[in-house]
């Protein structure tokens, strides 16, 4: 067994598919915003998961409600009603502009949901003429083929041809190209608010209320992808309130349930009458064991201040981050909202994610030159200013 343990990279480099460009690191341990090695170095996470911990690792409020559900059902299919997914659907529907929930497993399944929607929706209403999807350009929406086909970055598709026909890319925060581009075969409009694999790139103040405009004037659906900034990650519960605009469909993973695999779709009544008994399935979606973690997650970040302290941190953060850029000739700009950040450099950022590593801080690296940081929102600003004197050194 010891012989297992000292080998965990050689085993996985050995049995596993080698799909990921790993850090040479084992880890074994979380707390908060720390994780640690097997050789029992310490690091402070400011990627968490890819947004996902938002509580922060090992969280006692996880814990408890895994602990307590796992007691009681963990798994029994769809077939049948549950009481914690149930609970979890009503307050999402209770906390959101949606009427209607579907839980799956990840983000991917979720935006393959919303794309089925969007498209079994258009051919009831309109007819089979009305089915294309337009998405983004570096937008990113996930590895399967329909959502790998809605993606707009062609390094992700590269190797996979044919991929599924029916969508069209614009670049994000062009809404003359937008408009040119919508016409009545157009079902549906599916965009990130902040486009974070993209390099944290913030749409201009009314770009998504004239999205939503067009969209309105075509007949076609808006579908906001926040698998990645929903969940509290902006400073907001969900990122389109602090645009004022509201999609027709919306999808959530990551950060839903702070680690264990649950995604949301989340749409109007109108829409989800779409969806009628055998058409869309998932045998593992919404389970009572993830869905009792996620109301868990979900009552913590409203009721226990993580959103605000979101807002005073990630203010923070931005500033901090910001002073590098006045200071240090290598930084070109930050973006972002609450606790999604994006440092642009003048040069690729893979070494200082590296010499960061060794330092003892895990950061991002989006788009070749911007550091993206995705840290639990329970950070503080202490945790924030040893982040930042450690890049001020590196930078």
């Amino acid at each position: 067994m010891n012989d297992l343990k000292e080998n965990t990279m050689a085993s996985a480099d050995k049995y596993m598919f080698q799909t990921y460009g790993r850090f040479p690191i084992t880890l074994v341990k979380g707390d908060g915003c720390r994780v640690w090695d097997d050789k029992g170095k310490e690091y402070l996470d400011f990627v968490g998961g890819i947004a996902v911990c938002s509580l922060g690792h090992s969280s006692p409020i996880v814990t408890a409600a895994l602990e307590k559900q796992s007691k009681e059902l963990v798994h029994v299919s769809n077939l049948f009603y549950t009481r914690p997914q149930t609970d979890l659907a009503k307050m999402l529907v209770d906390n959101s502009f949606a009427e209607r929930v579907f839980f799956c497993n990840s983000g991917a399944e979720a935006n393959e949901a919303a794309i089925k929607l969007a498209r079994r929706y258009g051919n009831e209403q309109f007819g089979k003429d009305k089915y294309i999807i337009i998405s983004m350009q570096n937008s990113f929406h996930g590895r399967t083929m329909a959502t790998l086909s809605a993606t707009g970055q062609e390094k992700i598709k590269h190797g996979y041809s044919p991929l599924l026909n029916g969508f069209k890319f614009v670049p994000f925060n062009d809404i003359n190209l937008l408009a040119k581009a919508l016409d009545d075969s157009v079902c549906a409009v599916m965009i990130e608010p902040i486009q974070g694999e993209g390099g944290v790139i913030c749409p201009d103040p009314d770009y998504l209320a004239k999205v939503k405009d067009l969209c309105k004037k075509h007949q076609a659906l808006l579908i906001f992808d926040e698998v990645q900034v929903g969940m509290g990650r902006t400073g907001k519960l969900f990122a389109y309130e602090h645009f004022g605009v509201t999609p027709d469909i919306m999808t959530l993973a990551k950060a839903l349930a702070n680690g264990l695999p649950i995604g949301a779709m989340l749409s109007t009544e109108d829409l989800a009458s779409a969806f009628g008994p055998g058409s869309h399935a998932t045998t593992f979606g919404g389970t009572p064991l993830v869905t009792a973690v996620s109301l868990a997650v979900l009552n913590s970040l409203l009721n226990d201040g993580w959103i605000e302290n979101c807002n005073k941190t990630g203010k923070y953060f931005k500033e901090r981050l910001q002073d590098l850029v006045d200071k240090k000739d290598s930084c070109v700009e930050v973006r972002g909202k609450g606790l999604i950040l994006g440092l642009e450099i003048d040069s690729p950022g893979a070494p200082i994610v590296q010499t960061c590593l060794k330092e003892g801080f895990i950061i991002n690296c989006a788009q070749e030159k911007v550091l993206r940081f995705l840290p639990p929102l329970i950070v503080t600003e202490s945790e924030i200013d040893l982040l930042i004197n450690v890049l001020k050194r590196i930078l």
